[in-house]
């Protein structure tokens, strides 16, 4: 049996970073630039070929930066390289985030031509005045066209990304854009609270920090939007994330249940062979590596020993994942999940009890109305979920770390 993988690609152009983009994106560079960095991604993709025969790619997600900034034929390029590389699923789950402002028609059909079957719209907010406040590029209007755009192109599964906490949010704009979206039906909602990174010109505007809402606004947000997208019909399955019955990220949950996944391009995460890396951040220093490993590929190269060497200077922040940090991950990262852990799974992958390692934490919580233990999982409460990141603390086995 191939064991299941998951792949992520990152494409870093966009037409304007946003104020509180941290991320590493890369403004209006040149289509030259673009082809140069797309042909280098695709030979670090070819570099798995020793491997890819032993896994069947489940889900692929393109991210970015704006994945939808690029022409077209550069992400069919990426996927036909892909194809050719790894053995893909049947049924696979292949993402593309968009951005409005960025989404073209014509654009959307060739996605559904080169297998991609899920969206991701970055809408962020209703609001036009916080658009612009924050550095968006679109207002509601073209988030409608592109949603609409979507719908005509075929696409039955389609994410929308809001944001909370915004400069000048309240409760009542919040409401109104969660109404809003849910209005449109689409399969899957993300909400994220907005996080002030260091270094972004959002951290050094002290006119638009002021603005922020405060802790009790923030925490009524919070309670909101659970009950507006519970009563349009929205599970949630994620600290964040909601979707309708069965659609669920499919993508995304590999990362919470401890799948394991590649990334390609620069910055991009993995965690494979036991191993967790990022690759290096360096554009130019990425582009010259990646045309080196082409070379290396046209000739009679041992493709294993070509691998070994190139990761060496491909990778930064390399972790061998060892059995105590395999289970604080799966305890940590799969209690972002409503449905919880499941206490046979936990025994069958470490061969260890659930509760001879965790039961004073998890019996704690339980008393206080935090966590549930019913049948053969363990799950946060909603009351735990609102304050889980000091709940999933206490699962770091080595409190040193």
């Amino acid at each position: 049996m191939k064991k299941p993988l998951s792949l992520y690609i990152h494409i870093p152009f966009c037409k304007h970073k946003c104020m509180y983009c941290d991320f590493l994106s890369f403004a209006n560079e040149t289509n030259t630039k673009q082809i140069q960095y797309v042909n280098a991604l695709m030979s670090e993709i070819r570099m798995y070929k020793p491997f890819a025969d032993r896994y069947t790619v489940k889900t692929i997600y393109i991210g970015g930066g704006t994945p939808s900034f690029i022409d077209e034929a550069l992400i069919g390029k990426i996927l036909d390289c892909v194809n050719h590389i790894f053995k893909v699923d049947r049924f696979p789950e292949i993402t593309i985030e968009v951005n409005p402002g960025t989404i073209k028609y014509t654009d959307l059909l060739s996605y559904k031509e080169y297998g991609i079957n899920r969206l991701s719209i970055g809408l962020q907010s209703a609001d036009d005045k916080m658009l612009r406040r924050v550095g968006r590029i679109h207002n509601y209007e073209e988030f409608l066209q592109g949603f609409e755009y979507a719908r005509r192109a075929g696409f039955e599964n389609i994410s929308v990304d809001i944001m909370s906490g915004l400069p000048g949010q309240d409760t009542h704009t919040l409401v109104d854009t969660l109404t809003k979206v849910t209005e449109l039906e689409p399969e899957h909602i993300s909400v994220y609270s907005l996080q002030v990174e260091e270094g972004t010109p959002l951290s050094e505007r002290e006119d638009m920090l002021d603005l922020l809402p405060d802790e009790n606004t923030e925490r009524m947000m919070y309670s909101m939007t659970k009950k507006v997208l519970k009563a349009a019909g929205y599970n949630r399955y994620e600290i964040s994330n909601y979707s309708k019955p069965g659609l669920e990220s499919r993508h995304n949950s590999v990362y919470w249940t401890g799948g394991q996944y590649v990334g390609f391009g620069i910055g991009a995460s993995s965690y494979f062979k036991g191993e967790r890396f990022t690759n290096i951040k360096h554009m130019d220093n990425y582009i010259e590596i990646c045309e080196d490993i082409r070379d290396e590929l046209t000739k009679d190269t041992d493709r294993v020993r070509l691998y070994d060497s190139a990761t060496k200077i491909l990778r930064e922040d390399i972790q061998t994942i060892y059995i105590d940090s395999r289970i604080e991950e799966f305890m940590y990262l799969g209690l972002r999940m409503t449905a919880g852990v499941s206490r046979s799974e936990f025994s069958e992958r470490f061969n260890r009890d659930m509760f001879e390692m965790y039961g004073e934490i998890i019996n704690k919580y339980a008393d206080q109305g935090f966590m549930a233990c019913e049948g053969d999982r363990v799950r946060l409460t909603d009351k735990g979920i609102d304050v889980s990141n000091y709940i999933l603390a206490d699962f770091i086995l080595d409190k040193e770390k």
